[in-house]
């Protein structure tokens, strides 16, 4: 079979073309990577104060740029524009996060020891590779790469073909704040030729963000290689929803923890674990809602709802949804399907054996379950082989307090919604991954924890 040179880019909101590009050879990658490492040797002995100030570009950038990056992300993977530009400005405040923080956050660590003087360097490793999804083009590649080079590092990127675009734009982002030449460098090249870059010696860590068997897989040639690596996988958050929660004031949140990006987030709510005693009004509240985002072109102010990102991710979801309903599950609003297009689509009688509840369901589908008691809704929340996120709606706060050691996952969120911030470490455990992005764990993810002792 002969493999594929070009990559074309296609809106799959009216599935017209965009662009198209060529996969890098085998040399120009050989020279990215050989840039990326000549670059390292002075990039981290590069000042803090330096690197801190390039984040500041880097934020006024993407201020200047939004309206034009926001466009070219929602062109390619249909994500509502509102929703676009939002994802923009998460990025700045990102950058405002660690030029105010760096600092501090790598500061050596005094240890008394007998020594005179003893300590921790929190030294970079080199050049990191870092495998980036569609489904928040720019966030996550920045979630990624600012933290990592503001720690010393160099960085080479491999985006998700279907937003090769926006891959190349970031690079641009990053050349015109003024970081020097091989600091952020995009490869275009296919899954065949991962595997080449990750043994690569220059190569020194890999972060992936993905599907669970994609994390399998690189982890098993990066483990081969006996290099580190960081992987933020697939989820399948419950949402629990007891008999005292506030609908009044949550139900917009819950709605979004579902809706969000049309369903394709791996820390959206997915199964909604509710209490019998809240059951009808929290369904038909949450149906009256979800009725009323309105679908259209995603670069209208007003779409709420776009199309999935490739007709193929439809194609899964219409399977998941069909399965689950064999087995038992209603239909409660929704399921109709036109292409790359799925309704939102709420399921009923959904049980533990359903696709739409042992499997991660990437698209506006949510997966209603109904239990009698709170006792039974916490015992379901870790009946997953996933370990994103909880999130719990309830007024008895301390209550929900008791839950956090029972609870597996990465995230315990208490009144809303499973998401990232910057401040706060973000990462799953089970079959979601290992590692820890954001925050102080995440500036640290890439680097060699050195001790220094001075006698």
């Amino acid at each position: 079979m002969k493999m594929a040179t070009h990559i074309t880019t296609t809106n799959p909101y009216n599935n017209t073309s965009l662009e198209t590009y060529t996969y890098y050879s085998s040399e120009a990658i050989d020279n990215i990577l050989n840039s990326a490492n000549n670059t390292f040797k002075t990039w981290k002995k590069a000042s803090l104060s330096k690197k801190t100030e390039l984040l500041k570009h880097v934020a006024d950038n993407l201020s200047k740029n939004k309206e034009k990056y926001s466009k070219l992300m929602t062109l390619e993977m249909g994500k509502p524009i509102t929703e676009s530009i939002a994802e923009i400005e998460k990025c700045m405040y990102l950058c405002d996060f660690y030029a105010e923080n760096a600092a501090i956050l790598l500061s050596d660590e005094i240890i008394e020891t007998d020594a005179k003087e003893s300590f921790i360097s929190y030294d970079p490793l080199g050049c990191i590779l870092g495998i980036m999804p569609w489904n928040f083009p720019f966030w996550q590649a920045f979630r990624f790469a600012i933290p990592t080079l503001t720690a010393g590092n160099t960085v080479v990127m491999k985006h998700a073909s279907n937003v090769t675009g926006c891959a190349l734009a970031i690079q641009q982002v990053f050349e015109d704040a003024g970081y020097p030449k091989g600091c952020f460098s995009t490869l275009i090249a296919n899954h065949n030729t991962v595997e080449t870059i990750i043994e690569n010696d220059i190569i020194k860590a890999v972060s992936l963000t993905g599907s669970e068997k994609a994390g399998r897989e690189i982890a098993k040639i990066a483990g081969a290689q006996l290099k580190p690596t960081l992987l933020e996988l697939g989820g399948n958050n419950a949402c629990v929803i007891l008999n005292d929660a506030n609908l009044d004031a949550h139900l917009s949140t819950i709605v979004k923890a579902r809706m969000q990006n049309t369903g394709q987030s791996c820390i959206a709510a997915k199964r909604f674990i509710v209490e019998a005693g809240i059951y009808n009004e929290f369904l038909n509240k949450f149906t009256e809602a979800v009725a009323t985002l309105n679908f259209g072109d995603p670069l209208l102010e007003d779409t709420k709802i776009g199309t999935l990102a490739r007709e193929d991710l439809a194609d899964t979801l219409e399977e998941q949804i069909k399965a689950s309903v064999t087995k038992g599950a209603k239909v409660h609003y929704g399921n109709t399907r036109n292409k790359a297009y799925y309704q939102p689509t709420i399921l009923t009688n959904v049980t533990q054996d359903m696709p739409v509840f042992t499997e991660e369901t990437f698209g506006p589908v949510a997966a209603i379950i109904k239990v009698s008691n709170k006792e039974e809704a916490y015992k379901l929340v870790s009946n997953t082989k996933f370990g994103l996120g909880t999130m719990i709606f309830t007024e008895a706060v301390e209550d929900a307090r008791q839950q956090i050691i029972n609870i597996e996952d990465g995230a315990f969120f208490i009144n809303d919604m499973v998401k990232s911030d910057p401040r706060l470490p973000f990462g799953g455990t089970k079959n979601s991954g290992y590692g820890r992005e954001l925050s102080r764990e995440g500036i640290l993810a890439f680097t060699n924890k050195k001790t220094v002792y001075v006698k």
